[in-house]
């Protein structure tokens, strides 16, 4: 959430920033500083009765030492008291809406953001590698059915739709690209792997920013106490929620493959053919706790070990940054990787990589102890290293061969076991 700090001095300049991404969740900033003089109000009465209660409190001992009667002063405190009593339930409803209306307020965008209403402003900032020249290319549904490697049917008939079951090579070529995306991080780039729970409590998701805005997207159990998890990125960055870290063990680097949940709520019209959008599905996530100076710079870095597996498997892929109205709501500042799969005719996003300044970290309280002793709030990064789907069907079809088998590229052979993937 944002820092209430920043909103008191410069309201401002969070609500033209805010602004920025559309909507209207700026216009919370003032519910939010009215609610915040409240409380502040309601404290600095709470103290001056606290005073003259203690006062009295003191007077009240004197005057029965001195066997005077004290019934009109004691009738005093005890309305103070009740006073007080009063002041802290008030107190304790205006935080709580003070901070409901900070949980509904987005990050404030990076200044440096290309400023923009939606997806049609994003600026492409980099490309990679060729469009391969396919005559007349297969999606990757009619290839994944000619080889067997994924079946839609199933899927549905045990589940429902948006699910799908991999058989065979595919099985193998999924669980290959697992282990060769989760060792690239590891040896290469410097990631210390987890294994985390799929499901997480309300708070973790709470803490990410999932909560409460994409409620709807999420598979909430237990009363919505307790969600599937969306990404690895809710249980992976919470594991150090309410916790101090040392400077000097930052950054953290962790990776960590999941199968990820989410409902899709209001993607209904969206290119729903094949493995392009479903409800399960799994991938390898990075994430980085670091300090506030160098948060950005390491954006770049992150962005560089997740566009290093598309480089290694040899797809075509173009980064491109996403403007004010298109960032994600805990995001300060996200590039998109987006990977070019012939079939479709089109780009793919495979990776969101995101700064989310210490947005994440004040909604989970994880903080550092600087060289001079005081708690400071994280910065949070996360990527996609990459999401399986999107990557799997960039995969087929790209290396699609004429005779109907699929090569399988270099870096990749030693996981699969196999240079292709041919017809039974």
């Amino acid at each position: 959430m944002l820092d209430i700090r920043v909103i008191r001095e410069n309201p401002e300049l969070v609500k033209e920033r805010v602004r920025q991404r559309g909507g209207d969740a700026w216009q919370l900033v003032d519910r939010v500083l009215e609610c915040d003089e409240t409380r502040r109000q309601i404290e600095t009465e709470k103290q001056q009765l606290q005073s003259e209660r203690n006062t009295s409190s003191k007077q009240i001992g004197m005057l029965k030492k001195q066997g005077q009667d004290t019934a009109e002063l004691e009738t005093r405190v005890r309305a103070i008291g009740d006073r007080i009593k009063e002041l802290d339930i008030t107190a304790e409803r205006a935080a709580a809406e003070q901070n409901d209306m900070l949980m509904s307020i987005p990050n404030m965008p990076h200044a440096a953001c290309p400023v923009g209403l939606d997806e049609t402003a994003n600026p492409e900032v980099k490309i990679w590698g060729e469009k391969p020249a396919i005559d007349n290319p297969k999606d990757h549904v009619q290839i994944a059915a000619e080889l067997g490697l994924v079946s839609f049917e199933d899927g549905t008939r045990i589940t429902g739709s948006g699910f799908v079951v991999y058989r065979g090579c595919g099985a193998r070529l999924e669980r290959a690209l697992i282990n060769f995306l989760l060792d690239t991080q590891t040896q290469e780039n410097g990631y210390q792997e987890v294994g985390v729970p799929f499901v997480v409590k309300r708070e973790c998701m709470e803490g990410t920013g999932q909560l409460p805005k994409f409620e709807d997207d999420m598979y909430g159990t237990e009363e919505q106490q307790m969600f599937l998890i969306p990404t690895a990125e809710v249980p992976v960055t919470n594991l150090y929620r309410d916790t101090i870290l040392s400077e000097d063990s930052l950054p953290v680097k962790m990776t960590a493959h999941t199968p990820c949940f989410r409902r899709e709520a209001g993607s209904a019209g969206r290119d729903n053919r094949g493995m392009i959008r479903i409800h399960q599905f799994d991938k390898v996530e990075l994430v980085q706790i670091l300090k506030p100076e160098d948060s950005f710079a390491q954006l770049e870095q992150l962005l560089g070990h997740a566009e290093s597996i598309l480089q290694k498997l040899g797809l075509h892929y173009r980064v491109i940054e996403l403007c004010t109205g298109d960032l994600g709501f805990s995001s300060a500042k996200t590039y998109d990787i987006e990977v070019w799969a012939p079939g479709q005719g089109k780009y793919l996003e495979v990776s969101s990589c995101s700064c989310f300044s210490d947005y994440q970290a004040r909604r989970m309280r994880l903080r550092y102890k600087d060289a001079n002793g005081k708690n400071q709030f994280c910065h949070t990064l996360n990527g996609s290293g990459t999401a399986l789907p999107r990557l799997y069907v960039a995969l087929l079809e790209t290396y699609q061969q004429p005779d109907g088998s699929v090569r399988i590229p270099e870096a990749l052979v030693p996981y699969f076991g196999a240079e292709s993937i041919r017809p039974a």
